[in-house]
């Protein structure tokens, strides 16, 4: 199953295979910065084989409609400046999913993430027909809340040592998204 959405500041489509490589430059590229919000990974994570292993699975969890993992990609190029994942996608009586996403520290502040989030939230409300989307995002995170909100995204608490990073439990905002509200 080929998915591809266009916006004008990206494009997302579905991971191959024949991401793997593009997949271990980008990670590579944003080792540290991503590392701030989100659980450090031994060396070996940062390899085509276990990439190639990792979208192999999302191939798998995409065909039992359970999640989607999306690169994020320059418009005209197939240049990857990030990823995006709709996952943990629960049926009736739910019809939920959560929305992760990281992108290029060099193209932050873009209105890309804002843009691939609208995107991946028009296929899960539009295509999968679900009634709500999730995010959590770190309270210290004032990029990814602006761009969680500016999708439409509206915060409804939060949650105390929601996620162990690097060594500490930390608070996490929950946000969602309605079907009625999108």
């Amino acid at each position: 199953m080929n998915l591809r959405f266009e916006g004008r500041a990206c494009y997302i489509r579905n991971l191959t295979v024949d991401d793997a490589e593009e997949m271990v430059h980008l990670l590579l590229r944003n080792r540290e910065y991503w590392s701030i919000y989100e659980p450090r990974h031994p060396d070996s994570y940062f390899t085509p084989m276990v990439q190639r292993e990792k979208i192999r699975e999302s191939v798998y969890q995409a065909r039992e409609n359970r999640e989607y993992s999306f690169g994020v990609f320059e418009p005209g190029t197939d240049r990857m400046i990030g990823h995006i994942s709709l996952y943990s996608i629960k049926r009736l009586p739910f019809l939920s999913a959560l929305v992760g996403y990281s992108i290029d520290k060099a193209s932050t502040g873009k209105g890309i993430a804002t843009e691939a989030v609208k995107l991946v939230l028009t296929f899960g409300f539009e295509q999968l027909r679900l009634h709500r989307i999730e995010a959590y995002v770190s309270p210290r995170n004032a990029g990814s809340i602006r761009v969680l909100e500016k999708s439409g995204m509206q915060q409804e608490g939060l949650l105390r040592e929601f996620l162990y990073i690097n060594g500490e439990w930390e608070d996490h905002y929950q946000y969602a998204l309605l079907e009625r509200e999108f």
